[in-house]
């Protein structure tokens, strides 16, 4: 009760935080994007947030294989996000997020042989159920413990509810990502969360043989006090992170607010948005944002260089104009404001 009274306080934290950034796009664009790098790692697909930051939208197709799998996993997240407004967490949205992580189309697992093995030696750590009609019955009773159980504490839920996703193992590829998506997007659908900004996978990833062990002491043993207290850790450490994120973010916009407005006639607070929405800017996102038209939104982010709030880079036949502030801060651990004009 004491680690769930924690947990649930660092998470209301999280959730009133995310309210200081009037434009949430600057977060929902930003922190998932952090989480589908982590998630994916803890699988060993390796790719690194500023790829992920740099490749994020139309030039996708160009990135490696791990980093286009990552990018997939933020999208999984967002169309996840969106079904909530439609209908509750259940069994079909676990097959369309496992569907869009692994882009290609995923269904309950129909052929036996699925064994969980130790990666370092091979050996078989667990022997998931088998047959299409079982681990549908198993997922229903899922469902149903997540939609229905209301007198048991949310968070206490998302912890049981994890487990038994990763212990059914439905799909035969993508169901630690799966799982690890349902967990935001059960906090979201509780009202403990407004969007998806907690960044779980950061505490998953630093402590993955506590996570694997845990989950496999509750298979064996029945433990389930350790592997609940993990997860309650898990949700107040990295709310407390995630806020503080949060709060950085906020205090160098507001930075950058005061700086332009007291020094250039070309101060919008819509135009220093923008090159917060994304660390990497482009001249269309001006002009997609309505700020202006290509020539003038041109001027305006060299405008931005000469102040050293952007960096200008040629990339291929584009002009990319980069806040390597902001992405120093959405790209490594420390939550750290360092000065950043002329």
């Amino acid at each position: 009760m004491r680690q769930l009274v924690k947990a649930s306080r660092e998470l209301a934290e999280l959730k009133n935080a995310g309210n200081l950034i009037p434009n949430q796009a600057v977060l929902i664009n930003t922190i998932p994007l952090i989480e589908a790098q982590g998630s994916s790692e803890i699988e060993n697909i390796v790719t690194t947030t500023d790829k992920l930051f740099r490749l994020s939208s139309k030039e996708s197709e160009k990135a490696d294989p791990a980093t286009k799998e990552a990018l997939q996993y933020r999208t999984a997240l967002r169309q996840g996000y969106e079904e909530l407004r439609n209908r509750p967490i259940n069994t079909n949205t676990a097959i369309r997020i496992c569907t869009t992580i692994r882009n290609i189309d995923m269904d309950i697992r129909k052929t036996p042989g699925a064994k969980l093995r130790d990666r370092a030696t091979g050996e078989i750590m667990y022997t998931p159920p088998e047959g299409e009609t079982s681990i549908r019955e198993k997922l229903a009773n899922w469902e149903r413990f997540a939609n229905e159980s209301v007198e048991i504490d949310p968070l206490i839920r998302m912890a049981v509810m994890h487990y038994q996703f990763e212990a059914i193992h439905p799909f035969t590829d993508g169901n630690g990502r799966t799982g690890r998506i349902l967990n935001i997007l059960f906090l979201i659908q509780q009202g403990l969360l407004d969007i998806p900004v907690l960044y779980l996978s950061r505490y998953f990833l630093k402590k993955r043989s506590d996570y694997y062990n845990l989950i496999r002491g509750v298979t064996e043993r029945q433990e389930w006090e350790s592997w609940i207290l993990f997860m309650l850790d898990a949700v107040e450490q990295t709310a407390r992170w995630t806020s503080q994120k949060i709060f950085a973010i906020h205090e160098m916009f507001t930075r950058t607010c005061d700086y332009l407005k007291n020094r250039s006639s070309i101060y919008s607070r819509e135009l220093v948005e923008t090159i917060f929405i994304q660390p990497y800017c482009r001249i269309e996102n001006l002009v997609n944002a309505g700020i202006a038209k290509r020539q003038t939104a041109s001027e305006y982010l060299k405008f931005l260089v000469r102040f050293d709030i952007l960096k200008e880079e040629k990339h291929g036949r584009e002009k990319l104009f980069i806040n390597p502030a902001f992405l120093k801060l959405l790209t490594t651990d420390k939550n750290e404001i360092e000065r950043y004009f002329k």
